[in-house]
């Protein structure tokens, strides 16, 4: 790539979105898989399928989601060694993150039994539907291993700028997937089960692809794989201290919005349906923002590598303004159309009305949170996770008091909490994002650590 001039950015709007559409393609794909799901056990007779399946893919979403670290934290080193021109180092690090992925995979099929006992009995469904969800957890659970090396593979190649594969790989899962979801169900009669064997099917066919692409890229780049350094635990170490905090961060992320609904089912069955609705459009918002944040991942993070300040700032600006336009577009979309969105997401004319009540958090929601998307984008790209941790900690120590002293205002006092909440995660990062910025992230840095010694120094400047 030539070498741009002081006045010309060198990773402009264009380049962001050139990386960030294939994500927000891909992105789609996941909501529609759903729908295919809910609309082919939907048809069954017996109601107990489809309440089974909403069960145990709620269990695997939050399971799974935990473990999201083997994509961010793959991403951020990736891109730093891509900028530092370390072909080896690439290599590597996919090799630590498919290992790593293994062994978390196999650990969660020994101890399937206790976490899927535990997680279902958390989520308290009817008595059929929950041996049902269970039968459906005790096969889809062998997807483990895969499920967590295509997160490596996935993250590995957005570090890459290779968003176009990792498009495939997604548009290859959730296809396979939707074609034997219809072949187990309509076409075998097999209900919750033929859903469960065809994720599992499907998370392999993905696996299996990805891999092929995989050793179809590494004829194409340079260095060795260091078989010592795979064998070494030692050598580990920037990839297990990126993650700890990142696993850490997704904790205290899967607490918040399992408490939002808690909250929010005891002010009733309406109550918790117009928030379930409403949470969509944070959903489809994060589409796109998700995409914009991904590209800065794999743009700051070579920047990183190379020490190139001047493209970092380019990147975050180039990010920041697409985040922007598209933050304000939904907000304007839910203010204008949202009670026509929630039209469309329900009929029951009770939970319309009570959807309505409480839109007005919704269209604030997006100027609040897409600074979280953007900044978590940055940290991960610079492998900064420590400070993307305590931005979520932080804000649960503000979110639950608020919460407490709101709870005379009802489902507006647990909304006002969870802007809150986003609120101050947005301002922790910002606030460290410029912290950085002066003392880290500038040329006047006398040392720029990468890999390893980033995290360390992360560590030390955040705590």
């Amino acid at each position: 790539m030539p070498v741009a001039s002081q006045d010309t950015p060198r990773y402009s709007t264009r380049h962001v979105w050139t990386l960030a559409w294939p994500i927000i393609l891909s992105n789609i794909t996941v909501p529609l898989l759903g729908l295919v799901d809910t609309a082919v056990v939907g048809h069954l007779p017996d109601s107990r399928y489809l309440a089974a399946v909403t069960l145990g893919a709620t269990l695997f979403s939050f399971l799974y989601w935990g473990f999201g670290f083997l994509r961010m934290g793959t991403t951020g080193l990736t891109s730093q060694a891509v900028g530092r021109e370390n072909d080896s180092d690439v290599r590597l690090l996919l090799a630590q993150s498919l290992v790593m992925a293994t062994v978390i995979g196999v650990a969660l099929i020994l101890f399937s039994r206790p976490l899927i006992a535990g997680g279902l009995w958390l989520l308290d469904g009817s008595e059929a539907a929950m041996q049902l969800a269970a039968d459906y957890a005790h096969i889809r659970i062998f997807s483990a291993p895969a499920v967590l090396a295509n997160y490596a593979i996935l993250g590995w190649f957005i570090g890459q700028q290779k968003t176009r594969i990792t498009l495939a790989i997604l548009l290859l899962t959730n296809g396979v997937n939707i074609v034997l979801d219809l072949l187990f169900v309509v076409g075998f009669g097999l209900a919750s089960d033929g859903v469960a064997w065809a994720s599992l099917l499907a998370d392999y066919a993905a696996l299996a692809f990805g891999l092929w692409r995989v050793a179809v890229h590494c004829r194409q780049l340079g260095g060795s794989l260091s078989r010592q350094a795979l064998r070494v635990w030692a050598h580990y170490a920037a990839l297990i201290r990126v993650n700890q905090h990142l696993f850490v961060r997704t904790l205290g992320l899967l607490f918040a919005q399992a408490f939002f609904t808690a909250q929010g089912a005891n002010f009733g069955d309406t109550t918790l349906a117009a928030n379930a609705v409403l949470l969509q459009f944070i959903m489809l918002t994060s589409f796109a923002l998700d995409g914009f944040a991904n590209a800065a991942e794999a743009l700051t993070g070579r920047s990183v590598g190379r020490r190139a300040w001047d493209d970092f700032g380019d990147a975050v600006r180039a990010a920041g303004k697409l985040s922007l336009l598209v933050a304000g577009a939904a907000m304007a979309l839910f203010a204008v159309g949202g009670d026509w969105l929630v039209a469309q997401l329900t009929d029951l004319p009770e939970v319309r009305a009570t959807a309505s009540d409480y839109l007005p958090w919704m269209i604030a929601m997006p100027l609040l949170a897409v600074w979280s998307y953007l900044l978590d984008g940055v940290f991960i790209g610079a492998t900064e996770s420590r400070a993307m941790r305590n931005s979520v900690w932080l804000g649960l120590a503000v979110y639950l008091p608020t919460w407490w002293l709101t709870q005379g205002f009802g489902n507006h006092g647990l909304w006002f909490a969870f802007l809150v909440f986003t609120l101050v995660r947005s301002a922790t990062l910002g606030a460290c994002y410029v912290h950085y910025r002066r003392t880290r992230w500038c040329s006047a840095a006398t040392h720029t650590p990468t890999g390893a010694e980033s995290s360390e120094s992360a560590e030390e400047s955040v705590s």
